[in-house]
């Protein structure tokens, strides 16, 4: 797992967790990836942008219920979640929701060391915003064809990638617009989740479609987690497979389970590859110095920047 050595101060890394394609498990992976962070003794903030559904801001707010309920002392990163608000056009964010999310940022400007952001499933010029500004990108996508559609179409015969779909075509345009802005290129990691226990014979096949994508637009692959239904267990407690099966009781699975759930939480460290050193340092100067007017946002003031 990470460990966290003495870095200087400079702007968080950004890890952003995003899929058009609901049901991929975005914010199972987004707690993991806080929690873990955390527990190496980083200081982590996340924000939720599902103004909706708000599935992490639940989350986190069942573990601090959990916590005082039973007085473990459980980890808790600096939350903070992006009201919804209503909108005349799909794909619009108000001014509100920028204010908010731009308030969020400057809470968590120079007294973290990563913030991680959960999006919703669907595209708005505020996720857009997001994956311009993210670090690491982290996609996960089940394992099939059909989550495969947002990112590439594919031939029915052969499998074959035959058109970059659009959502792949988002984050293109999303890292384009970064590396202009501030010479830096986000990390894409594509994560195959909710591996089935039993396989599949179109694993290979899938898998070859995947590795060809993304010799085509410039993603890394990796394993997420299995499709275990202790991850949904947890939920109404706040609960993590990191945690201590003393604070799950009477949850016997983890108990059983434990130690491949955890494998699989530091096999996602690994594959993500944070900066933990000076290098997160670096990265919040570079971009310090120019970072601003995205499209459809008027007037925005600096996003990442605070004053001194």
């Amino acid at each position: 797992m990470l460990q966290a050595p003495v870095a200087s101060r400079g702007s968080p890394h950004v890890v952003v967790v995003a899929n058009e394609k609901g049901g991929s498990g975005k914010t199972t992976i987004a707690i993991h990836i806080a929690l873990a962070l955390m527990r190496a003794g980083h200081r982590v903030a996340t924000i939720d942008l599902d103004g909706s559904q708000k599935t992490l801001t639940h989350y986190i707010a069942h573990r601090r219920a959990w916590a005082r309920r039973t007085g473990r002392n459980l980890e808790l990163p600096d939350h903070f979640a992006i009201p919804r608000v209503e909108r005349e056009f799909a794909g619009q964010a108000t001014s509100s929701e920028y204010d908010g999310f731009e308030q969020a940022i400057c809470n968590v400007e120079h007294g973290h060391d990563f913030v991680v952001i959960d999006t919703p499933s669907h595209d708005s010029s505020l996720i857009r915003l997001a994956h311009a500004m993210s670090d690491t990108l982290v996609t996960p996508i089940n394992d099939s064809f059909v989550d495969l559609g947002p990112l590439a179409a594919v031939d029915p015969v052969t499998f074959a990638v035959t058109d970059v779909g659009h959502y792949a075509e988002l984050v293109r345009e999303a890292r384009r617009r970064r590396r202009f802005l501030d010479g830096a290129l986000t990390d894409w990691v594509v994560i195959r989740n909710r591996l089935s226990l039993l396989g599949s014979c179109m694993q290979p096949v899938l898998m070859d479609s995947l590795n060809e994508l993304a010799l085509r637009v410039g993603f890394r692959v990796g394993k997420g987690f299995a499709d275990r239904a202790i991850y949904r267990e947890l939920f109404p407690r706040g609960l993590t497979a990191l945690d201590d099966p003393g604070d799950v009781t009477p949850f016997a699975d983890l108990d059983s389970t434990g130690a491949v759930v955890r494998q699989e939480v530091e096999a996602l460290l690994d594959t993500l590859c944070l900066p933990v050193d000076h290098r997160r340092g670096r990265r919040g100067a570079r971009r310090a110095e120019r970072w601003v007017s995205y499209d459809g946002v008027p007037d925005r003031h600096d996003i990442l920047t605070v004053a001194p």
